[in-house]
């Protein structure tokens, strides 16, 4: 599917999916992978659909002494 543009019901619907992947804590390039288009692409969608995006890295495991 990658390499052919995205338009009308068809990006609406791959939009709504990377959205609840997204949400479901998948990474931007895991969500790309799922829904076979880049990351670049990936992360258009997910910003188009009104998700905010994490900071890289994700979480970060905290030591307590």
């Amino acid at each position: 599917m990658s390499g052919t543009r995205l338009t009308g019901e068809t990006r609406t619907r791959i939009r709504t999916r990377a959205a609840q992947l997204y949400l479901a804590g998948c990474t931007i390039e895991s969500v790309a992978r799922q829904i076979g288009r880049s990351y670049g692409t990936a992360r258009t969608l997910l910003l188009e659909a009104g998700v905010r995006l994490r900071k890289p890295g994700g979480l970060r495991a905290t030591s307590f002494r």
